[in-house]
């Protein structure tokens, strides 16, 4: 075929104006599936986890496939850019554009079919990487690409991104792991494409229509740029840059499929995937080497590999500084070598013996001067390879460190020369005045990954950015490697590409994006005729986002709360479907904006000038999203740059009601320690609120059907019975502890304040309780009431005053309430030297006898249990001290990891939020305690656990640590606590 023959190269787009208001009509008329052209949803997609931003037209949730093609028809019928995407972790822009984004991952999410024998699976495109490998794991197979988003990356995107992670060491990219796609080109032509024979190829080229025309245009592409592609494309394991011309040549079957590969949506949208898959390995080991620096062990790694590892990652001790200062993985940490850099090794086979035999083999032949860790347990080797995948979020928002950026983060060089490139490169970073930020990777392939400390807000800082990413690329160029390495092009090195391949392989590229795209409708300004690297970006010279007052403090970002609404990096970890605590509204409705991330995009869009969610507390697209915020706290735990929503929430809700009235349930749930202070009051011992029915109502009214309210409100039990003792309890050996006494624990569930009193008495601790009325003021925060927050916590500071200066500790039985303590009150009254004395000497149950009774031997409880950690006391306390205080206690303890319980404090109580509640709860927690017998205790320290658990899980009263250990105290089985009936006249219930 001549060259006159080949297609014509892709014309620049010219931005067209698209009559929106049609669009959208004609979408919602002909599309099965939800179609957002609503601000909220465009802010939450305006970017991924790139420094780029474009806020789209529109999205289109497409309930099947086919509904996917109709969405496409009817962008092709009004012209308008499409970008098809999956988990939205891109690091390049390619997910994010002025454009319609399709989202695939709500319900397009199947696994259709496994060929076990023939090691195949046929899937649609939103379905996540781990999931998918849950499901194949009955046939003993995987997808073997696994990079490090697994928990939450869909296989579309993978496809899009050519994705590898660290297990292409011994599988190799997705393009190697790909039978077949079903595509749809823009123009309406869709089409199942894999590798293709001659004699297929010839009777394709010979028909009529689109798909000849697309086979005609492959071939001439093929043959005209054949000897280019040889020459110029590196040959190294990691070449993920630039369009897969290779894939056409002969020696690799004209594989259509593997030329769509990694096209980011700039060719064709998948509709769906025939996989590859590789049988999961029977067995595995990890050696950890330590070396002197960073660039001694990517000199040793061509050595390593003559072992065969099936991974081989390196780490830097940066990285491991890193963690160390943000408390990532602590456990896993005390597990490395001796070192100041570290390479991963991980064998594979079919055997302990032989995994064991490869790992002595590398230890025997490594220098002597090189210390080493070897494990074989699933456990250690999970906690180690974290250290790793950890990477993006330990180097982003590090304390003290400068915010750190993509930008330079995926070059890929021949394993040979990399110690020398990561030496040039440094030497770059120096040159630059960029300092020595982290370099780590799939050392295996090459594959270096870094964030640098870009000024990306000043147009002097994003100049000398363009520069030295200019002459970085040249610096790969010159070692024979690639831009990138596995994370794509998008907008960030496309411009760029012409250093790697030369001015006609570039318009090899543009021609083949003519042929499949030829109105430049797909994804446009990425890979080929791209943005420039500096434009669209999320910041840039003009960001100048408005700076509200706030009531909380900030001091993890610099007082300002627009650096906390931008601090998250898109990583999408908020998106995980299993495991840790976030996040439980997206896992409930697998909706982007009630992810961590989407409420985050929200508010960083709400704090700019240019968004369309206005600038200001007022937003309702900002209150809808945080309406199912559960303000569980997982986030500021789980994710890697540590977003704390449910403080981001109450600082909005404090805003957004400001001189408004309120949702009842603010003021019902919100005042619930005022309504207790009532109780207190009255003349009456009663165990009941005296208040009538009557005098409910409005409490009744604000509580979620078919839910029950927080039954038995009591009056204070734990002063009372301080006070009968005459004074403070206990011999006292061990000092004096006090004993905080919540409004959950003293008026709803005083048996609780009761056995924990028993229990430090027979720990020798001398017992007190406040004996003035306080409060932490959780509920008051959780509802963004914020002003009577702080004046609540001031009251109590005046109370605790004497007891905090002698240094004594704080016991709290409620987990939201101790975290108010260590994490909430020193934000809220940050200058208040009492408050750091509180929130220093604040301890739980578990953490005040691990520390000061270590020699104390709890009774023998000698029994089973399943266990549900309170969100707030993972996300801020933790739960170690717990667990090994039940494992010293005899209790077999199966410590859930099963999410938030759903209840989440006035969450699952407020109307709308009931189904939510439940979703969170079958999720893992509510199953887990069905399946137990009789004979499990279930234990759970949060009043809102507890209480979730009892109204859902009928026959099952929850149990607090304190009368687990109390009844073991007393030689007795543990009971809970059952409510009294109410007195006459009196109404103890807030019924539905």
């Amino acid at each position: 075929m001549n060259p006159v023959d080949l297609p014509l190269p892709v014309p620049r787009r010219v931005p067209a104006a698209v009559d929106t208001d049609a669009l959208e009509r004609d979408l919602r008329a002909r599309v099965d599936g939800e179609i957002r052209f609503d601000a909220g949803t465009r802010a939450a997609y305006s970017t991924d986890g790139s420094n780029y931003r474009q806020v789209p037209i529109g999205v289109v949730i497409p309930r099947t496939v086919e509904a996917a093609e109709e969405a496409v028809a009817v962008c092709h019928e009004h012209n308008a850019p499409l970008l098809s995407r999956g988990g939205g972790t891109s690091l390049a822009g390619e997910c994010c554009n002025t454009a319609v984004v399709l989202d695939w991952s709500k319900y397009c999410n199947r696994l259709l079919s496994v060929d076990a024998e023939n090691r195949r699976c046929v899937v649609e495109p939103g379905i996540v990487l781990d999931d998918l490998n849950r499901q194949l794991a009955e046939h003993g197979l995987q997808y073997g690409p696994r990079p490090a988003t697994h928990p939450n990356c869909t296989i579309g995107g993978m496809i899009g991104n050519n994705s590898c992670g660290s297990t292409a060491q011994a599988y190799g990219k997705v393009v190697d792991n790909l039978h077949r796609l079903e595509v749809l080109t823009y123009d309406g032509t869709r089409m199942w494409v894999g590798r293709t024979d001659i004699a297929e190829l010839e009777r394709l080229m010979s028909g009529e229509g689109r798909t000849a025309d697309l086979y005609r245009g492959m071939a001439a592409l093929r043959d005209q740029y054949a000897d280019l592609v040889r020459e110029r494309f590196p040959e190294i394991p990691r070449r993920v840059s630039g369009y897969n011309l290779d894939s056409l040549l002969p020696e690799f079957g004209f594989d259509v499929a593997g030329l769509l590969t990694g096209s980011e949506s700039t060719l064709v949208t998948v509709l769906r995937a025939e996989l590859e898959l590789v049988p999961v390995p029977a067995h595995t080991s990890l050696v950890v080497l330590g070396y002197r620096d960073i660039c001694e062990a990517a000199d040793h790694v061509p050595a390593v590999l003559e072992h065969q590892p099936a991974a081989l990652e390196g780490v830097d001790h940066q990285l491991v500084h890193f963690q160390q200062e943000k408390h990532l993985n602590p456990e896993a940490l005390k597990m490395l070598p001796d070192g100041r850099a570290y390479l991963l090794v991980r064998f594979a086979g079919d055997s302990e013996e032989e995994v064991e035999e490869r790992a002595r083999a590398l230890i025997d032949a490594k220098p002597d001067d090189v210390d080493h860790t070897w494990y074989g347990d699933e456990q250690h080797m999970h906690e180690l390879w974290l250290v790793r995948e950890s990477g993006l979020g330990a180097t982003a928002h590090v304390p003290g460190q400068p915010d750190t950026w993509e930008g330079w983060e995926d070059s890929a060089v021949p394993v040979d020369r990399l110690g020398d490139y990561l030496r040039d490169l440094k030497r770059l970073y120096a040159e630059f005045d960029y300092g020595n930020p982290s370099v780590y990777g799939h050392f295996g392939h090459g594959c270096v990954h870094t964030r640098i400390p870009f000024d990306l807000e000043s147009e002097e800082g994003v100049a000398r950015m363009r520069a030295f990413v200019d002459r970085a690329a040249d610096l790969v160029v010159e070692y024979g490697g690639s831009l990138s390495g596995e994370h794509g092009d998008g907008q960030a090195r496309g411009e760029l590409l012409v250093k790697m391949f030369g001015p006609e392989l570039i318009e090899g590229f543009e021609r083949l994006k003519g042929l499949f795209d030829p109105g430049n409708s797909m994804n446009p300004g990425k890979v080929v005729r791209p943005f420039p690297l500096d434009e669209n970006l999320r910041l840039g010279p003009d960001y100048s986002p408005w700076e509200p007052d706030t009531a909380f403090s900030y001091p993890h970002d610099d007082g300002k709360f627009s650096r906390a609404a931008a601090r998250c990096v898109g990583v999408g970890k908020c998106r995980s479907l299993e495991g840790g605590m976030m996040c439980p509204s997206y896992r409930a409705t697998r909706e982007e904006e009630h992810s961590t991330r989407g409420r985050a995009r929200l508010l960083f869009e709400m704090v700019r000038n240019d968004s369309p969610v206005p600038s200001d507390w007022r937003s309702h697209e900002v209150r809808d999203a945080l309406d199912l915020c559960l303000a569980c706290k997982g986030c500021k735990t789980d994710c890697p740059v540590n977003v704390d929503m449910a403080t981001y929430k109450a600082e909005f809700l404090h805003h957004h009601y400001k001189g408004r009235p309120r949702p009842l349930a603010h003021y019902s749930m919100g005042w619930l320690p005022a309504a207790a202070r009532i109780v207190a009051l009255a003349r009456a011992p009663s165990t009941h609120s005296p208040l009538c029915p009557g005098q409910l109502e409005w409490r009744r009214r604000s509580v979620a059907s078919p839910r029950t309210g927080p039954s038995g409100l009591r009056r204070p039990a734990l002063h009372r019975l301080v006070a009968r003792a005459g004074g403070p309890r206990g011999d006292g050996h061990r000092g004096e502890v006090v004993v905080w006494p919540d409004t959950f624990t003293d008026n709803l569930q005083p048996a609780i304040g009761r056995a924990a009193v028993e229990v430090l008495e027979a720990a020798g601790f001398r017992v007190k309780v406040p004996q003035q009325t306080v409060c932490c003021g959780l509920t008051w925060i959780s509802t963004g009431q914020l002003g009577v927050a702080k004046r609540v916590l001031g009251h109590t500071i005046d109370v605790l005053r004497e007891d905090l200066r002698r240094g004594t500790p704080v016991v709290g039985l409620e987990p939201s309430c101790t975290a108010v303590f260590r994490s909430d009150a020193p934000e809220l009254l940050p200058r208040d030297p009492d408050i750091e004395r509180l929130r220093s000497q604040t301890r739980t149950l578990a953490e005040l006898l691990a520390e000061r009774a270590a020699d104390w031997d709890p009774p023998a409880v000698d029994a089973r249990a399943v266990v549900q950690r309170h969100c707030h006391q993972y996300a801020v306390m933790g739960f170690d001290a717990d667990r090994k205080l039940l494992e010293r206690a005899g209790v077999d303890a199966d410590v859930l990891d099963e999410g938030c319980c759903g209840l989440a404090g006035n969450f699952g109580f407020e109307k709308g939020h009931y189904e939510v509640s439940m979703a969170c709860a079958e999720a893992g927690l509510l199953p887990a305690v069905r399946n137990a017998d009789g004979e499990t205790l279930v234990v759970a320290d949060g009043f809102s656990c507890r209480t979730q658990v009892k109204q859902a899980a009928a026959g099952r009263s929850p149990l607090h640590l304190a009368e687990v250990l109390a009844a073991a105290l007393r030689g007795s089985a543990p009971e809970a606590e059952r409510p009294s009936p109410p007195g006459p006249g009196r109404c103890c219930r807030w019924r539905q």
